[in-house]
C-alpha cells in the first residue's frame, strides 16, 4: 500500500468526520434555539450533555489531522489542507459550546421568554444558523467565493445584535421586574453573534486552504 493511498484514505476520514461534526453542530444550534422559542427544558438539557460529543469528536479530528502531518510529513497544497482543518475544528467547537450556552440560559427562564420585546433575536439565530452551514459547506467544496458571500453576511448579524441591545435597553425601563429575564436574552444574542464570527473564521481559513493566503497575507 504506497504512502499516497494511505494519506488520501487518511484525508477521506477526516472530512468524513469533519462533516460529522457540523451536522453535529448544527443540530445543536437548532435545538438550542427551539428550546428557546418554546422553554423546553428537556430539549435544553439535551443541548448541553450533547456538547461533550462535539468536544469528542473534535479530539479524534485533531489526532488525526496530527498524526498525518507527523506519519505523512505533507507540504504544500497538503499540509495547508490539514493545518486548515485543525483550525476550523477549533471554531467548530467554539459553536458548539455557544449552543450549550444558549441552552443552558433557557434552563434559567421561569416563564417563556418575551420574544415579543425582542424581536429581533429569532431572525438573528436564522442568520447565525444559515451562515454556520453555509460557512461549513464553503469549507467542505473549497469555494471561496461562497466563503466571501457568508463573511458578508456577518454584517447582518452584526446589525441585528445592534437592535437587540437597544430592544433591552427599552425593555430594561419598561418591564423593570423581568430585568434577569432580558439580561439573558442579550446573552444569548451575544452568544450568537459569536457564532456568526466562528463562521467568519470558517471562510477565513477555507480562503487560506485554497490559496495560501489569510487576510491577503501570503503564508503557505
Amino acid at each position: 500500500m504506497s504512502p499516497r493511498f494511505v494519506y488520501e484514505n487518511e484525508l477521506s476520514q477526516l472530512h468524513q468526520e469533519l462533516e460529522d461534526m457540523g451536522r453535529m453542530i448544527e443540530t445543536s444550534i437548532e435545538q438550542a434555539l427551539s428550546a428557546l422559542e418554546n422553554l423546553d427544558y428537556s430539549l435544553a438539557k439535551s443541548v448541553v450533555a450533547g456538547d461533550r460529543a462535539i468536544d469528542d469528536i473534535e479530539k479524534v479530528i485533531e489526532a488525526r489531522c496530527l498524526s498525518l502531518i507527523l506519519k505523512q510529513q505533507p507540504v504544500a497544497k497538503d499540509l495547508r489542507e490539514v493545518s486548515t482543518a485543525l483550525k476550523v475544528v477549533t471554531d467548530m467547537e467554539r459553536i458548539g459550546d455557544h449552543a450549550s450556552d444558549i441552552a443552558e440560559l433557557v434552563l434559567r427562564f421561569k416563564k417563556k421568554p418575551d420574544l415579543k420585546t425582542v424581536w429581533h433575536i429569532p431572525q438573528m439565530a436564522e442568520e447565525a444558523k444559515i451562515m454556520v452551514r453555509n460557512a461549513l459547506q464553503a469549507f467542505v467544496t473549497l469555494n471561496v467565493e461562497a466563503a466571501n458571500l457568508v463573511m458578508k453576511q456577518d454584517d447582518v448579524v452584526d446589525g441585528l445584535f445592534d437592535e437587540v441591545k437597544k430592544q433591552v435597553a427599552t425593555a430594561f425601563k419598561e418591564h423593570a421586574e423581568d430585568t434577569d429575564e432580558y439580561i439573558d436574552l442579550l446573552m444569548i444574542a451575544k452568544y450568537l453573534e459569536r457564532v456568526g464570527d466562528h463562521a467568519v473564521n470558517i471562510c477565513e481559513w477555507t480562503e487560506f486552504c485554497k490559496t495560501g493566503e489569510l487576510n491577503k497575507i501570503k503564508l503557505i
